[in-house]
């Protein structure tokens, strides 16, 4: 049987909200079968739970932002691309404010995080979504046309292409290939980088967000270049950071998909479109499990080794 998993025993985390710039602690911990993930605004009044769930999305602007009730969790795509990336399904995670850490920008100090405190397999079947039959999301024309799609495929690989009218950005690889299946999210996509640029940071300080911004945990380009010291982690970070970004926005459906996933300037907000639009057709996808491992795609057996 391809097994659940969830954590070996609990680990913290203490950072600043990217946005909010605000000190938060997060406390991870392990979790029943069938739990799900599960954040827990542990600073209210009343503890509230937040299950993540496609239509608990509430916001999509600059990020991705859970609700129940009035409690809310922003900015979760990172933490979520890496629980997604290891195969983790039930984990709750205790928050102390209503974002979570930026760290270094990427999914790798959660990477870490989530593998130091173990990873093991529990007594229930893991239950995927399997895409049966194509689902699209389409916006604008032109110059400003947008879209993704989910397909069927046997296992789960993304494809994502870029388009910045920016020199730094045009001198990368804007589009980017990945197979959930090979192994190697924490090597290959995992250390990528959200990124943004001087003028945008500015308007958005102005209205009180990024205000935990800076070189440490993001890449920061002016008109013409990266002004991060140590330039970039790969040379095609751009393009894997929305890769990490949409593993993490389509992990929030609750259960790992298996399908193909290819967009075009996609974001957070198309990422739970197309979810929503996979959902409200029930044709589309059936939810299956593996009393073989070796059935199973390849890959998807085994936990996500260590760097």
């Amino acid at each position: 049987m391809l097994a659940q998993r969830t954590l070996k025993s609990l680990t913290k985390a203490v950072g600043v909200g990217l946005h909010s710039g605000q000190r938060v602690e997060l406390t991870l911990r392990p979790a029943a079968p069938d739990t799900g993930i599960v954040f827990r605004r542990v600073d209210l009044p009343q503890p509230v739970d937040i299950p993540v769930s496609a239509t608990s999305v509430s916001d999509t602007r600059l990020a991705s932002t859970i609700a129940n009730g009035g409690a809310k969790v922003h900015t979760i795509e990172h933490l979520m691309s890496a629980c997604a990336g290891l195969g983790l399904d039930n984990v709750l995670i205790d928050i102390t404010a209503e974002e979570v850490p930026i760290l270094d920008g990427s999914s790798a100090s959660f990477v870490y995080l989530l593998q130091s405190a173990g990873i093991v397999a529990q007594n229930a079947p893991k239950r995927f979504i399997r895409v049966t039959q194509p689902v699209e999301v389409r916006e604008g024309e032109g110059r400003s046309l947008k879209w993704a799609r989910l397909e069927p495929y046997h296992g789960y690989k993304l494809s994502f292409e870029i388009e910045f009218d920016h020199p730094a950005v045009n001198a990368s690889g804007q589009r980017v290939s990945f197979d959930l299946g090979s192994g190697n999210y924490a090597r290959e996509i995992a250390r990528a980088r959200t990124f943004g640029f001087t003028k945008d940071v500015e308007m958005m300080r102005s209205h009180g967000l990024a205000l935990g911004g800076g070189l440490d945990n993001a890449i920061v380009m002016d008109d013409v270049k990266v002004l991060n010291a140590d330039g970039l982690r790969y040379g095609d970070e751009f393009a894997k950071h929305k890769i990490l970004d949409a593993m993490g926005d389509l992990y929030i459906v609750g259960k790992p998909l298996l399908a193909a996933y290819s967009a075009f300037r996609s974001g957070h907000a198309m990422n739970n479109q197309l979810l929503r639009a996979l959902l409200a057709r029930p044709e589309a996808y059936e939810i299956v499990s593996f009393d073989n491992e070796r059935e199973a795609p390849r890959g998807f057996a085994q936990v996500a080794p260590a760097w």
